[in-house]
């Protein structure tokens, strides 16, 4: 099966109630992990690719893995830049063979955010590829972004209504007290700001920083409407500790297929656990 838009799957799981997982692919063990986790449930899926996994897996071998993922599950996969920065970028991703990217325009201001996301909107939407928008700055630490706690602030709902309507996104990423990265505390997520916003409009809402949220928030947020949430420093931690098991009990231990499979079983595990609590088991 060919790599879709993320247009195939979330009008879906926004009718249904519930979430589809974006997990970030950083190298191989990655895409396999995703895939065969995502294989095993039946589970729809979006491959998230940050612009700094694209300088450091390129991008031919980016859009490769995704491809053999999409052709060796018969699963709907999209493939999407995160965070994409520019025009530029995501023009490059969509050339490339990217069935989806994310304009990340929330450090301009609300007009300019608007304007310069219309602009690839236009372009993507022309090419069958599907567009997410960010509004309010989502805090934390996640690969070449970085913000500040006391910088992130919440969106509001009127504008991110105004913001669908004038831009035409097919899902739209608002800040709602998430963050990037792993938490020292406990999240407070603004669950009545994803309701009203998601009430509001057809398109899908999208939870990022999904790494680390307790289940029952999780839950709820896929209550009141969020239906595309974020992974990827969960399996980034995975991995990173069964490496150290390995290379911890054996020094001797060179062989990367020694280490990084282990890291691959764990990473399974890892977006299973998240397919399972999104909701979306057999819903390819």
């Amino acid at each position: 099966m060919p790599l879709v838009s993320m247009n195939e799957f979330l009008p879906q799981a926004k009718a249904g109630k519930y979430a589809v997982g974006q997990f970030n692919m950083n190298n191989l063990e990655f895409a396999q992990a995703i895939a065969q986790a995502a294989k095993e449930l039946n589970s729809p899926f979006i491959f998230g690719v940050s612009e700094g996994a694209l300088k450091y897996m390129g991008i031919e071998y980016t859009v490769a893995l995704a491809e053999a993922a999409a052709k060796q599950t018969g699963l709907p996969i999209a493939l999407h830049l995160d965070h994409g920065s520019n025009f530029d970028v995501a023009m490059k991703c969509i050339r490339a063979g990217f069935s989806s990217v994310m304009f990340d325009g929330s450090h301009h201001s609300f007009e300019d955010n608007i304007r310069l996301t219309k602009e690839i909107v236009k372009v993507a939407h022309a090419m069958g590829v599907s567009v997410e928008g960010e509004l309010g700055t989502i805090g934390g630490t996640e690969d070449d972004l970085s913000v500040d706690e006391e910088n992130a602030s919440l969106a509001k709902p009127a504008e991110a209504i105004r913001f669908y309507e004038e831009t035409g996104v097919d899902a739209l990423a608002i800040a709602v007290g998430t963050a990037h990265g792993m938490y020292a505390g406990e999240p407070h997520i603004h669950y009545n700001i994803i309701e009203e916003v998601a009430a509001a409009m057809p398109i899908s809402i999208v939870l990022h920083g999904g790494s680390g949220v307790p289940d029952d928030m999780i839950k709820n947020a896929i209550k009141a409407g969020a239906t595309k949430i974020n992974v990827n420093t969960e399996n980034q931690v995975a991995a990173t500790a069964a490496i150290r098991e390995v290379l911890g009990k054996d020094a001797k231990v060179y062989d990367p297929r020694k280490y990084l499979t282990p890291a691959r079983n764990a990473m399974v595990e890892v977006v299973k656990g998240k397919i399972e609590l999104f909701g979306s088991v057999g819903k390819a």
